[in-house]
């Protein structure tokens, strides 16, 4: 089952119902998906020129949420992931945003994102320069995922890190001991603080009855490679793939609910 195919049935019907409230991101994925490889997306003419042949390819739309599209930037996103690896162990570092502040990122997603690399790039330097955990700095591979694997909005961000930094007073190599990289409770509690305080900057509001206690996990992830094939089937596809597509019941039947923290 296309998806493409399901968008042209009910094209007309879903703007006629959402098309206030369907963000011009979502209207732009949809256009770009049903024209994908057809003449709408554009052509290409070429010539062979032993025979003569000619022939016109329809081009790929390119849009990241489309699922025929964006196989050859993965690949060549993991290859330059794998040029860049260093002969260490890797951690993978997840930092969750809490249900509460789901409706408030949504409504203002690029700069609640935004607010989120930024916490958690700046904890994750400051717990690498401290003597304490390791006195280096630190690199890291940074991916924002906006769901979970049962398609609930849930915006949390992947963090590869390798085990070691550089000692910036001996400019040397510093391997990082022992099987943890950094308190994940400490690493929470520090996030939290300055997501809040990022929040209020900007005038956003803090959700009433936020939890205290936010969730950071830190796991081994060996050489990275799997970490890094792990987040690649996201990077540049979308959050619905057609093997999920498992029945079409037509739209009369569709029923979308407002976003609600749950």
């Amino acid at each position: 089952m296309r998806f493409s195919h399901i968008i042209e049935e009910y094209y007309d019907a879903f703007l006629t119902r959402y098309g206030d409230t369907a963000l011009p991101e979502q209207i732009k994925a949809l256009n770009a998906i049903v024209s994908c490889r057809t003449p709408d997306a554009g052509q290409i003419y070429t010539v062979c020129p032993d025979c003569n042949h000619t022939q016109l390819h329809p081009l790929s739309c390119g849009n990241r949420n489309c699922p025929h599209c964006q196989n050859h930037e993965t690949s060549q996103w993991i290859d330059r992931q794998q040029n860049k690896q260093l002969p260490v162990q890797y951690f993978m570092v997840t930092f969750t945003l809490p249900c509460q502040f789901r409706e408030v990122a949504y409504r203002n997603q690029r700069t609640v994102y935004s607010l989120m690399f930024s916490c958690v790039s700046s904890t994750l330097k400051e717990f690498g320069l401290n003597p304490r955990h390791l006195g280096a700095q630190i690199g890291m591979t940074m991916v924002l995922h906006t769901h979970s694997r049962r398609l609930d909005f849930h915006p949390h961000i992947h963090v590869v890190v390798p085990g070691g930094g550089v000692d910036p007073s001996r400019r040397q190599w510093k391997k990082k001991k022992g099987k943890y990289l950094f308190n994940r409770k400490a690493l929470a509690k520090v996030f939290r603080a300055r997501f809040l305080n990022g929040l209020n900057k900007e005038n956003l509001p803090i959700p009433k009855g936020a939890r205290s206690k936010w969730i950071v996990d830190c796991a081994r992830v060996g050489t990275g490679m799997s970490a890094l094939k792990y987040l690649s089937r996201y990077l540049y596809r979308g959050v619905i793939s057609e093997r999920d597509i498992i029945a079409n019941h037509g739209f009369a039947n569709l029923k979308l609910t407002p976003l609600r923290a749950k």
